[in-house]
């Protein structure tokens, strides 16, 4: 690359002189390239130790004027081919200019403006391309790249120095950080480490310090374990490396790649050496936690945050703590956990100003609301930026007629939902849903306790307590939430007040008055849609709470069908998971449908991910992280549970449905409670806490079942005593027996002994924790994945479990290294996470070719890419592009494991459409038709006339009884073996284009000479077989043309003639068999030679692929194929082929049958492990461009 003209004193010190000119001269760094000696291994090991060749690159032009001894550097380069293209630019453009100048100060200055005005060129296009990364860090991004071959595409990140530690010893070196790679490279004296991980490998990433690796990271997969230590800043590097895994991992499960996100504000100030991407990876890190602590929806961007104090009304004092400001909302949570947390919407938001400032209020802000709240902030370092700030936001927020005061449930919801019409206006009779079924227009135990008697106990009590709240710290969206109010939750929240406050603790209650009108529209999109999400709701609907008497009747059902098809119109990636339906049941009972809707998607998107995908993936990361707090918490408890495995039987129970469906309803409704203000970290202290209390008897089980049942009995018995309604009975009354009831426990009691137990548990230790779990769960499910795919195809395939196992983890990578490094398809549409694990991989035509060329066996050269393209198209049986794993192993498996008559049954396939496409043989498809058509000449007359007959015929033919039709529907159905029979002909070219792959294929055998004299004896064989059925499909089809056709093989026959005649020795040889062989085919043969020693001193001429320049394209042609009848004669081109002409694949079986030769070189069993082993060491890294660009 061009540099500003810098000045350089010593221009020899640790640099060589390559080439030199009057006014330049081209050098190499010390250390590089070949020699050196001492000098060059410690010059390479300090810059690789001080990171030096990030500065210095390995190549550099100076610039001098006659006998200066000031040197000016104009560029530098990576490799040698970059600097060369620099060098020959100078000498091209800029010698014969200088030589006219006079004077060398004038030399020097025109050099200077010349380079200077290249680089603002440059940079000219290069701005809207590039970010703004700093000059040092683009050239390490560039020695990462020539270091470890990594594509354009790939984007470092970041790069640190440390210590890797290869056995005892530890290698000084730089630990480059890419989007999808962990790279390492060290060099010490002479002696080079690299190293290269893909994230997705990753199964644990972990910090420690131990005595031997002190502040060290682990980096394990699933065959090895790399620890890096000596970080300047371990704490900085391990983040970025857990943001990069969980990348990786996000890769894996919903096969997203990663992208930038531009709409993430730019820093303030550019740190130096610091890539935009990590600037960007930090923005997205604080938008997560920002997003997490507030509740708030994934399209919400962090702007700033600022330390201040907020005056609270109720405590009469100001609160330290920060102020977040985002695009739709200012935020505050104080310095104290639970002190204070508040949340205000810009679209209530009325007033922003300044107020006075004092000594006791410095920098005060004032920010009203529409509800005639008041906040004031004080204490803010840039009062003046942040109102702006703030007024910016609020002239792009949309004037909304929601308000933040609470909405109880008495709004007609159902008012706005489309009522299903046919195009006429008249009712849809589409499946599942009608107009006649019953909506409900407010919560459903509203509606069925309309009529129950005023209640004056404990739950007026509270009621009356929360209105107290409400007084105190105001009420809707804009509430204060202190320590108190959650002391109120935990004590209950009262059924009248409970779908206001889930709205508003969870988030939900934002989202659905920014998205006015939504729901509606989706239950209009949802309406007679019948997928399998809706196949399995109509499944659940009956056995979502059947004994509560809401869901006891269609008014329920429907609505919980409305709410539940919805959402699976919204989030097909998730659709429908079981117990869904249990968790939106209780979310009815409390909510009209549109609140529910809104509260499903605050549950199964923000508050728990991925717990209703395919996989429940969420619920099992929180399994494993229940299982590490047990071990931590309760030790010996954890042992014994292990042994009997009851902890991984147990609690993917109650995280999936929050304890709904194994405790009675009015104490597990508590639990939600908890959950929708605390998040996860109230369900994991009650899971503690369940297993405390039977900590003695789960000690004395010997079983698995044993312990099912002391803790189904212990949760059956926590009882709500504070409800009067009757109790709901439970379908874990069952597990009860005996003649003395188990003692009953007080859900009240049990939440209060869960907090004073495992209180300490906090919200960004768990999502730690989350962290390690989710690295095991996904490359565990992933090796599911794989263990399913293997014994799915193990019975159609001859390969050993192993070997498929490896043909997959191959199969897999590729797929995976085409969603970061680009192909021509989108990662998208080559993975449907919907489908069996069997078809979810696919690969396009490119990563195909790339993996036949590594594990394939008919490799030929040149013309390797041409096969693995036809082989594409044959595997691709729905025609899309891709093909999946089971297509992939059919292929290999024929190459490698068929006997001789599977794999020339395949060649010879190869070699017909629509594996030989038009562009490869011009004429393939129309000589093909007269052969693959199975009706004889005779009854397409016939056929003809019976067209042309009379009506009554016509009718005859229609009236036929329906059993024919099942016959042949079923007889269509049958799987059909093909035989040998069922191959269609092969005509001239075709078999031209198979005599070419062959005479390739066999370039680089032992037993190459025997082959090609095998195969030309088997193609004279063939063309004369050719010629013979020419003859008899003449005679039988169309007897004018005998004479015509009888004198066609007279020039075959004339040039044959002088084959007898020729001594034994050229007789022999492959060239004189093949020119025989396509002179019987009536094409022009080449010159034969003369003498022996011509066809000693030629290369191998009989390894050379021989076939007419008429049969084939240009592109075709292969560098290896001598061209026969090129010399005049041009307008024979195309016309040489006769369309007669064909041959079965039983002919070509039985003449490859003739040669000992060929019958063992297609009889040979294939080895892949050994292809399989090489192609393993090459995976590491796909290498776009060899490393050692020195030349």
């Amino acid at each position: 690359m061009w540099i500003t003209p810098e000045e350089v004193l010593l221009a020899n010190a640790l640099w060589v002189s390559e080439r030199a000119n009057p006014f330049f001269i081209l050098q190499r760094r010390k250390g590089h390239g070949k020699g050196g000696g001492i000098t060059g291994l410690l010059v390479g090991t300090m810059d690789v130790v001080l990171d030096s060749s990030a500065r210095v690159a390995p190549y550099r032009i100076l610039h001098q004027t006659g006998d200066s001894q000031i040197f000016c550097s104009i560029a530098c380069g990576s490799s040698r081919k970059e600097i060369t293209e620099h060098w020959e630019w100078l000498e091209t453009n800029l010698l014969q200019t200088l030589s006219i100048f006079d004077n060398n100060e004038d030399i020097t200055t025109f050099v200077k403006g010349k380079i200077s005005g290249i680089i603002a060129e440059e940079n000219k296009s290069k701005a809207a391309l590039e970010d703004e990364d700093s000059g040092k860090f683009r050239e390490a991004e560039l020695k990462m790249r020539k270091l470890f071959g990594m594509p354009g595409e790939e984007k470092l990140v970041n790069y640190y120095s440390c210590s890797y530690w290869k056995g005892r010893v530890p290698r000084q070196g730089w630990v480059y950080l890419s989007v999808n790679h962990l790279c390492f490279y060290s060099l010490l004296l002479g002696k080079e480490v690299t190293l290269v991980v893909q994230w997705t490998e990753v199964t644990r990433l972990e910090k420690n310090a131990t005595l031997l690796f002190p502040e060290s990271v682990r980096v394990s997969t699933r065959h090895t374990e790399h620890y890096f230590s000596m970080f300047l800043n371990v704490n900085d590097t391990f983040k970025l490396m857990e943001q990069l895994a969980t990348i990786a991992m996000r890769q894996l499960l919903d096969n997203e790649g990663f992208a930038a996100d531009h709409s993430l504000p730019k820093a303030c100030k550019t740190l130096k050496n610091v890539s935009a991407l990590k600037r960007n990876l930090d923005a997205r890190a604080k938008n997560e936690r920002y997003r997490a602590l507030f509740r708030l929806t994934q399209d919400e961007r962090l702007d700033g945050h600022t330390d201040c104090t907020l005056w609270t009304p109720f405590a009469k004092m100001h609160i330290v703590g920060q102020l977040f400001v985002s695009n739709n909302y200012i935020c505050f949570c104080s310095r104290e956990e639970d002190l204070c947390q508040l949340i205000i919407p810009l679209r209530e938001v009325s007033i922003v100003e300044k107020a006075d400032s004092s000594s006791v209020l410095p920098c005060p802000v004032s920010i009203s609301t529409k509800n005639k709240m008041t906040f004031l902030f004080a204490n803010l370092k840039d009062r003046d930026f942040l109102v702006q700030r703030i007024s910016d936001f609020l002239q792009r927020t949309p004037e909304s007629g929601h308000s933040g005061s609470p909405s109880p449930s008495t709004t007609p919801l159902s008012s706005s939902l489309p009522t299903p019409t046919g195009a006429a206006g008249e009712p849809s009779q589409r499946r599942h849903y009608s107009p006649s079924l019953p909506t409900a227009t407010q919560s459903l135990l509203r509606i069925y306790q309309k009529h129950a008697p005023e209640e004056h106990g404990p739950k007026a009590t509270k009621e009356e307590l929360w209105n107290i709240h409400f007084l105190e710290f105001g009420r809707g969206v804009c509430m204060y939430r202190t320590s108190k109010t959650r002391e109120l939750v935990l004590n209950g929240i009262p059924e009248s007040l409970r779908g206001e406050l889930w709205l508003l603790f969870s988030g939900a209650q934002n989202e659905m008055d920014t998205h006015p009108g939504y729901y509606a529209e989706r239950v209009e999109q949802a309406m007679g849609r019948c997928t399998l999400a809706t196949e399995e709701i109509e499944r659940d609907l009956h056995r979502s709470m059947p004994e509560h008497q809401a869901f006891q009747n269609e008014m329920g059902i429907a609505a919980l069908r409305r709410v539940l098809t919805a959402y699976a119109c919204r989030n097909p990636g998730i659709g429908y998971c079981q117990a869904m339906n249990i968790v939106t049941s209780v979310l009815l009972l409390y909510c009209t449908e549109e609140e529910a809707f809104w509260l499903l998607v605050a549950l199964c998107e923000r508050m728990l991910p991925d717990y209703y995908n395919t996989r429940v993936v969420g619920a099992l990361v929180d399994q494993g992280v229940f299982e590490e707090l047990t071990r931590a918490c309760l030790p010996f408890l954890y042992e014994h549970m292990q042994e009997l495995g009851v902890i991984s039987t147990i609690s993917l129970s109650w995280f999936l449905t929050l304890f709904l469906s194994v405790m009675p309803f009015d104490s597990a409704v508590l639990l939600v409670d908890c959950f929708f203000y605390e998040g996860i970290k109230v369900i994991f202290q009650v899971a503690l806490a369940v297993l405390h209390a039977n900590m003695d008897t789960l000690l004395d089980c010997n079983d698995e079942g044993e312990a099912m049942t002391i803790l189904g009995r212990y949760l059956d018995n926590v009882v709500n005593k504070q409800t009067v309604s009757p109790p709901i009975p439970h379908l874990h009354a069952l597990l009860t027996s005996g003649d003395e009831p188990p003692p009953q426990i007080d859900v009240f009691q049990l939440i209060k002994s869960s907090c004073e137990k495992f209180g300490s548990l906090r919200a960004d230790v768990i999502e730690q924790m989350r962290f390690h779990q989710r690295l095991k769960v996904i490359q565990s499910l992933e090796d599911t994945a794989k263990r399913s795919v293997v014994r799915a195809i193990m019975t159609d395939s001859a390969f050993s479990i192993e070997e498929l196992e490896e043909l997959y983890v191959h199969f897999k990578a590729k797929h995976i290294i085409s969603c970061y490094w680009g192909a021509s398809t989108t990662a998208a549409e080559r993975h449907d996470p919907s489908l069996p694990y069997l078809e979810q991989y696919r690969i396009d035509l490119g990563q195909f070719c790339q993996l036949f060329g590594a594990l394939g066996t008919w490799l030929c050269g040149t013309h390797t890419a041409t096969l693995a393209a036809r082989l594409f198209r044959l595997l691709d049986l729905n025609k899309d592009g891709l093909i999946n794993f089971k297509e992939f192993v059919t292929g290999l498996s024929g190459m490698y494991h068929g006997d001789m008559t599977e794999k020339l049954k395949l060649l010879y396939n190869l070699h017909l459409p629509p594996a030989l496409c038009p562009e490869e043989a011009e004429s393939a498809l129309e000589a093909t038709q007269f052969f693959t058509d199975d009706t004889p000449q005779g009854e397409e007359v016939k056929e003809a006339e019976d067209a042309l007959g009379s009506g009554d015929a016509e009718e005859k033919k229609e009236v036929k009884d329906y059993k024919y039709y099942l016959r042949m529907w079923a007889m269509e159905n049958e799987p059909k073996k093909e035989t040998i029979k069922d191959l269609r002909r092969m005509n001239q070219e075709q078999f031209i284009e198979l005599c070419k792959t062959l005479y390739n294929m066999f370039s680089e055998d032992p037993l190459e000479q025997e082959l090609y004299h095998a195969i030309a004896t088997v193609a004279s064989l063939l063309l004369r077989i050719g010629e013979v059925g020419k003859k008899f499909t003449n005679n039988g089809a169309n007897k004018p043309t005998d004479t015509i056709n009888a004198q066609a093989p007279a020039p075959a026959a004339e040039l044959l003639q002088p084959e007898k005649e020729e001594p034994n020795g050229e007789s022999s040889s492959g060239q004189s068999l093949v020119c025989r062989a396509l002179a019987e085919a009536q094409l022009e043969t080449p010159p034969q030679q003369t003498s022996d020693e011509e066809v000693k001193d030629d290369t191998s001429v009989s390894s050379y692929s021989m076939v007419s320049t008429g049969s084939l394209q240009c592109e075709d042609i292969a560098d290896d194929t001598v061209l026969i009848g090129c010399a005049g004669d041009q307008q024979r081109r195309g016309s040489i082929l006769d369309g007669d002409w064909s041959i079965t694949f039983e002919q070509v079986l039985a003449s490859m049958l003739t040669e000992p030769p060929l019958v063992d070189y297609f009889e040979k069993k294939g080895e892949i492990q050994a292809r399989m082993a090489i192609c393993k060491m090459q995976r590491r890294v796909e290498r776009q461009v060899s490393s050692s660009s020195d030349h």
